[in-house]
C-alpha cells in the first residue's frame, strides 16, 4: 500500500471514529479529539507490536557485561568450583596463555577467559592450545563474553579446543561438568585394580624332588 493511500485510509478511519463518537453521545470536542487519536494509535500499533517482539527475542545482556577482564576470570572460576572442579588460577605472568586449570591429572583442562567488547580471534585458541602442555593440561577451552570469529572456531575444531561464547555461556556450568567429568571422577574414586588368583603351591616331596604327576586311567 502506497503512502498517500495509507494516510487517506487513516483519515477515513478518524472522521469515522469521531462521527461514532459524536454519535454515541460524546461531546463535540471529545469527539474531534478521539477522531485524531485513534489513527494515530492504529499507525503506531504494528510498530509496536513488532519492538515487543523483538525486544522479547533479544537477550539481555548478562552481569558478565560489567566485569573487568579479572573479575571475569574470578566468575568462571567460581562456576566450576559450584560445579565440585578442583581449580587453579595461574599467575598474571608466565601462565603461557592459560587463565584457569581445571579437574584433576591426567585429564586438567586449560582455560582463556576473554573478557573483551569485540569477537574473539584465533590467537586465543593458538595461545591456550600451545600453553596446555607447559600446564600439564589435556584439554583446552575458551570463555568468552563476546562472539568468536570464524578463524577461531576453525582453529578450534582442528584441535578439539572448547569454545564458550555469549550464547553459550548460561550452560557454562554443565559444559564443564562434561569436560571434566573424567578427570573428576579418576582424582575422586579411582577404581582398584582386580586382584589376581595365585594358584596353590604344589607340595614337594620329603627328599626334595618334585612329585609325580597323577596317572590316569587310560
Amino acid at each position: 500500500m502506497s503512502r498517500s493511500s495509507r494516510v487517506k485510509l487513516y483519515a477515513a478511519l478518524g472522521v469515522a471514529s469521531g462521527l461514532c463518537a459524536h454519535v454515541l453521545g460524546t461531546p463535540f470536542g471529545l469527539a474531534v479529539a478521539v477522531a485524531v487519536v485513534v489513527p494515530l494509535l492504529v499507525a503506531a500499533a504494528p510498530r509496536f507490536v513488532w519492538g515487543a517482539i523483538t525486544g522479547a527475542a533479544t537477550a539481555s545482556p548478562g552481569p558478565e557485561e560489567d566485569m573487568s577482564g579479572t573479575e571475569f576470570e574470578d566468575h568462571v572460576a567460581r562456576i566450576a568450583r559450584s560445579c565440585g572442579v578442583p581449580v587453579i588460577m595461574t599467575p598474571l605472568t608466565g601462565d603461557w596463555g592459560v587463565d584457569l586449570i581445571l579437574g584433576v591429572r591426567p585429564n586438567r583442562v586449560a582455560v582463556q577467559c576473554k573478557r573483551q567488547s569485540r569477537p574473539v580471534g584465533a590467537g586465543a585458541v593458538q595461545e591456550v592450545v600451545a600453553g596446555a602442555p607447559m600446564q600439564d593440561c589435556v584439554r583446552t577451552m575458551v570463555v568468552t563474553n563476546n562472539e568468536f570469529t570464524p578463524a577461531a572456531r576453525k582453529l578450534a575444531e582442528r584441535h578439539g579446543c572448547e569454545l564458550v561464547g555469549r550464547d553459550e555461556l548460561p550452560r557454562l556450568r554443565s559444559t564443564i561438568r562434561r569436560i571434566t567429568a573424567d578427570g573428576v571422577s579418576s582424582g575422586r574414586d579411582a577404581p582398584r585394580p582386580p586382584r589376581r588368583r595365585v594358584p596353590p603351591a604344589t607340595p614337594s616331596a620329603p627328599d626334595g624332588s618334585a612329585p609325580n604327576p597323577p596317572r590316569w586311567p587310560a
